[in-house]
């Protein structure tokens, strides 16, 4: 069963799967009554905070979840672990940087020192704040080793993207955020890297090619033969790294800073990113205000420690209303 939110795109899901044997649904209703339903593994690959009620639903019914939906660890990821834990559920992750350490810990948690998130750095690695100024939205859909829709592409663009992965790995693999780095790796060949208490570091390999940790988590814990891509090892000369450049990319202070705060920080901060690269993608926003609308609404925010899921919601929302003040006809920015 193949479940959209989108309503008005049944009709093409349904084309689009004919002769396949995999029927097809869509809105909310259907997300969360097949998400309860007979299934033993729900595969959650809705963007943004629209994904976390079916997730929700799906962990509560004791389902195996496939889960390529970061932001609903961003905004609950108190919720959704505690939630899974008391009703057995299961969390595999999807993103390649969770999949490659989730592959890479096999079932040592306890013996890990710390994880390395790799990135490629974007179409903008290298580029000064000041080179960013002006940047169009074409040139920030230009990602140069992945083919992304385009709020994950501009999310990469921004390092946003790693700031979530950050704070989806603290509740993931329950690290401390002190215990979870992020480096550059241009090639994006290595995925991440795990580091154990007696100094082995283990990685995972492969060309850039999401079938890979997909297929991975559908088929878990077996590996059978797949179409991803191969490492063409006659192919490689080097592999390199550098430490991401915080002061021009500051998105990726704020994944930190949520990450050890949590409560209703993750929420705030998905949702205010959300917005501001909505409004980015239709020209409403220069591209560096993305973070600053991001700091302003998290600053401007009411933490609360412990939100209920109706308290993550109504956070969510929030922030959404704020950052429209940046981008109306007359703007107040908080």
């Amino acid at each position: 069963m193949a479940v959209i939110a989108d309503e008005s795109r049944l009709r093409e899901l349904q084309e689009l799967l004919a002769g396949s044997g995999c029927r097809a649904a869509a809105g909310h209703s259907a997300l969360i009554h097949t998400a309860c339903g007979e299934a033993e593994l729900v595969l959650a690959a809705i963007v943004g905070c629209a994904g976390l009620e079916p997730v929700m639903a799906a962990i509560d019914a004791g389902k195996t979840v496939a889960l390529a939906n970061k932001e609903t660890l961003v905004v609950a990821g108190k919720l959704v672990t505690d939630l899974a834990a008391a009703r057995g559920g299961r969390l595999l992750p999807v993103d390649s940087e969770h999949s490659a350490i989730f592959q890479a810990i096999a079932g040592q948690r306890a013996a890990v020192e710390r994880v390395v998130l790799t990135g490629s750095g974007g179409p903008f690695r290298g580029r000064t704040q000041e080179e960013l100024r002006g940047v169009t939205v074409e040139e920030a859909l230009a990602h140069p080793t992945w083919r992304m829709g385009p709020k994950i592409t501009v999310d990469s663009a921004t390092l946003m993207n790693k700031a979530l992965e950050v704070i989806e790995a603290r509740w993931l693999f329950g690290l401390p955020p002190d215990r979870i780095e992020v480096i550059i790796h241009p090639e994006s060949m290595i995925h991440s890297f795990v580091e154990f208490a007696d100094g082995s570091v283990l990685a995972q390999v492969s060309p850039p090619d999401m079938r890979l940790p997909i297929q991975y988590a559908l088929t878990y814990p077996d590996r059978v033969p797949g179409p991803a891509r191969r490492v063409n090892w006659r192919e490689l000369s080097a592999f390199h790294f550098e430490r991401p450049d915080r002061a021009t990319f500051p998105a990726l202070e704020l994944g930190y800073e949520v990450a050890a705060r949590g409560g209703t920080a993750g929420a705030v901060l998905n949702a205010a990113n959300e917005a501001a690269v909505e409004a980015f993608l239709d020209r409403r926003l220069p591209f560096l205000d993305i973070p600053r609308a991001c700091r302003a609404v998290l600053d401007a925010h009411t933490f609360d420690p412990g939100p209920t899921l109706d308290g993550l919601l109504a956070a969510d929302r929030w922030a959404r209303q704020e950052v429209r003040r940046w981008t109306s006809p007359n703007p107040s920015r908080p």
